[in-house]
């Protein structure tokens, strides 16, 4: 019985599986093929088309911006958002349950509605920031904090934090120096793989940038809206470089996050 339930089970996941792989394989020999009509197979394979891609100059600097923004959005993240969790976790525990409520909020008001209000609050203001990358950084900031909160919040929850604080206290050390010597190591996989989790979606966010900065300040997400009425073997070698580097972060993440638990 559980025999023919396993194999139902495996069936069903393959399929599934199977069922979702064959837009990104399609996509994969498009990008690779010289020429497909209307045949069955293309009329050949070339690496031309990932060739020219990585010598575009405007794609390089599209995903040096976009790396920029989403690394600095994180570094303040990880600025703002450890020392509070720790602050939370140590001298008010029971704050947790509201500050698990106020990490939704970047999820309740939609990005459109969000963006206009961001739009008509600095419109008149005498720091311009609309269409700098700085307004970026900053929404990319909330977005983040929901996945960096959760993930960092279950790490501390693990590690026992108060009896690393007494241990740490009672051998003479500061509670900074506890903080930066004992329990920040003890983060260290936790902190990764929230990382990388909120890198893989930042990098994919397309509504704040392009309402907030446009082509003013081309993001690698707006560079390929702005190239989708090119070539269609250009615009899948661009989707599925995007692709593979995603992979890549979510596999680094995943491996970080069984790290963790393990």
């Amino acid at each position: 019985m559980h025999k023919h339930k396993r194999t139902f089970d495996q069936a069903v996941v393959t399929t599934v599986v199977g069922l979702m792989l064959i837009p990104i394989v399609a996509t994969l020999v498009y990008s690779l093929s010289s020429r497909w009509g209307a045949t069955i197979l293309p009329d050949g394979f070339t690496l031309d088309w990932y060739i020219k891609l990585l010598s575009d100059q405007r794609f390089l600097d599209a995903f040096g911006r976009s790396l920029f923004i989403c690394l600095s959005a994180l570094l303040l993240s990880v600025v703002l958002v450890l020392p509070a969790i720790f602050v939370v976790f140590y001298y008010f525990p029971k704050l947790d349950k509201v500050m698990n409520m106020l990490i939704l909020l970047p999820f309740a008001v939609p990005p459109v509605v969000s963006s206009v209000g961001l739009l008509q609050l600095y419109a008149d203001s005498e720091i311009a920031l609309v269409g700098t990358p700085w307004i970026l950084v900053g929404t990319y900031f909330t977005i983040a904090l929901p996945f960096m909160y959760r993930a960092i919040a279950n790490n501390f929850a693990a590690i026992h934090l108060r009896d690393l604080m007494d241990a740490a206290h009672l051998l003479g050390a500061s509670t900074t120096q506890a903080f930066l010597l004992v329990v920040l190591p003890n983060l260290k996989k936790g902190l990764m793989a929230s990382l990388f989790l909120s890198f893989s979606f930042l990098l994919g966010e397309f509504v704040f940038a392009n309402i907030l900065v446009g082509t003013r300040y081309e993001t690698l997400q707006i560079y390929l809206y702005n190239m989708r009425q090119t070539s269609g073997h250009f615009t899948s070698a661009l989707v599925m470089t995007y692709f593979l580097f995603i992979f890549l972060l979510t596999w680094l993440a995943s491996r970080f996050s069984r790290g963790t638990h393990s």
